[in-house]
């Protein structure tokens, strides 16, 4: 059985891995919480990105992540602790957490009753820390974190997060913090604005690019150094939350700035951006850090981009990546049209057919079911048209329920139906090749908790502390959502 001197070791492990700039302690001490475990939140770009930010402007920013083995952790009675002085969560008197998508509520809540803290607001007194809020998940809807959360800082956070907690250390008490949060750009606070969210924060241009502070060898992406190649998307997609960040249109990075910014100890470069692929710029990126002798790749390649630049594929196939990886986002062309997805049948063939001439090994294909409009008798198209693409390249269709994000055009869409999703994948696995082609669904019965709190409020975010405490598990949110009150949701339906 693991001891608590287990956890300390295997932290330190991951700590002596890393490259990159030293910490320097100092008076002004936050935790930067992540709630899911280090190879997730290491791999965060954002995450690094106000990491790098908060010690910019002198902060003793510590991060702090949610244990791999909770249980582990419960029954050695040990608290989530820091990377930087093994310092445990509850002696921080800040904490800061950045929150990717809903399921992680979840583990908010999970890592603070690990540290000791009451994880509802109202239940914390003065020698409990404070919480502030930021991350992906505010650009769609946070209101179930608001139970928990002395505050939200919506939207970009790179300008907003270090002014925020400068004045925690400068304010004399929690009114007067509030007062001052309560100025900034996109902040929240639920205590004064009920669920009234103020509009989102946008940084200047002039913070750009985003990027990677540690290199980290145990995470979901080994030592590679993410930066932004742009931020925003033009493209505007019916269902997608990064609409939001478009402030004006994309915001594109040189390809010099970028090359400044890449450290010499990077052995992998990852470009990441909402509509990287189109980077007017891209194909030199790519060639330039590939003359380095870097290893590089790309967070979303379209269709329609990788069929008129051959030449992006030629790249990363010469730089090692096996698989090839685009979307199609639903099941048919007709439906893609209704999401406002432009990716044509033309696009996806040309790239499958490319992926098979350059040797990749697999062609990685995403999309959605349960999207509008789409019935079981779409089922038959995908079948027939993955099919085709397998001909070329071995496929393997990702595939995850449509949820609806607060902040789009098709906010409020019901949610298909766990029955409804689980049927129409069988139907497709039955249909595939399975010689060529494979699919990998998510849970349609986590999407469904998903899409709950995508559309919920706070009473969404007490239904999961109710789920987490009687044990977690699908049944638990189930019942938990059940009760809510039914006038103060959406209609209940799995």
């Amino acid at each position: 059985m693991a001891s608590q001197w287990d956890h300390i070791q295997a932290v330190r492990e991951r700590r002596a891995s890393e490259t990159g700039p030293a910490f320097a302690p100092g008076d002004r001490r936050i935790a930067l919480c992540y709630p899911s475990p280090y190879r997730v939140g290491m791999s965060s770009l954002g995450y690094q990105w106000i990491l790098s930010r908060l010690w910019d402007v002198g902060l003793a920013a510590e991060r702090v992540f949610l244990p791999e083995d909770t249980d582990a952790y419960r029954a050695t009675k040990t608290s989530p602790f820091s990377y930087e002085t093994e310092t445990p969560l509850s002696e921080f008197p800040l904490l800061m957490v950045s929150l990717a998508y809903e399921l992680e509520v979840a583990g908010l809540i999970e890592l603070l009753e690990l540290a000791g803290i009451p994880p509802r607001r109202e239940d914390r007194g003065p020698g409990d820390p404070m919480v502030i809020l930021g991350g992906p998940i505010t650009m769609s809807n946070p209101l179930p974190c608001a139970p928990f959360v002395d505050a939200i800082l919506l939207g970009e956070a790179e300008e907003t997060a270090p002014v925020a907690a400068e004045a925690f250390f400068d304010c004399d008490s929690r009114g007067s913090f509030l007062d001052e949060v309560v100025k900034l750009p996109g902040a929240y606070v639920p205590e004064r604005h009920g669920t009234q969210l103020p509009a989102i924060a946008k940084a200047t241009d002039a913070l750009l690019p985003a990027r990677s502070i540690i290199l980290a060898p145990h995470t979901e992406l080994s030592n590679m150094f993410l930066i932004e190649g742009e931020r925003g998307c033009h493209r505007m997609c019916t269902f997608c939350v990064m609409r939001r960040t478009t402030n004006g249109g994309m915001r594109l990075v040189t390809p010099d700035r970028i090359m400044d910014l890449v450290p010499q100890a990077a052995p992998k470069v990852g470009f990441v951006g909402a509509a990287i692929s189109d980077h007017p710029q891209l194909v030199e990126l790519l060639e330039r850090v590939s003359a380095s002798g870097r290893q590089v790749s790309v967070s979303s390649l379209r269709a329609d981009r990788l069929r008129r630049r051959p030449r992006i594929a030629e790249i990363l196939r010469a730089g090692g990546a096996r698989t090839l990886t685009t979307a199609s986002d639903a099941a048919t062309g007709p439906l893609r049209k209704l999401i406002s997805k432009g990716t044509s049948e033309k696009d996806l063939l040309a790239v499958a057919q490319q992926a098979g001439e350059l040797g990749f090994k697999t062609l990685k294909v995403y999309m959605m079911l349960g999207v509008p409009g789409e019935v079981d008798g779409d089922m038959a198209e995908l079948i027939r048209f993955t099919n085709e693409l397998s001909q070329y390249v071995p496929v393997a269709l990702g595939v995850a329920p449509f949820v609806a994000k607060r902040n789009t055009p098709l906010d409020g869409t019901d949610f298909a139906g766990i029955s409804v999703v689980d049927r129409r994948v069988k139907a497709v696995h039955k249909g595939l090749n399975r010689k060529r082609a494979t699919i990998r669904p998510t849970s349609a019965r986590w999407a469904w908790v998903e899409y709950m709190l995508a559309q919920g409020g706070p009473e969404a975010g007490e239904a999961v502390l109710r789920a987490v405490h009687a044990g977690g598990k699908f049944a638990d949110y189930k019942r938990a959502f059940k009760e809510m009150d039914a006038a103060s949701m959406r209609p209940w339906a799995a």
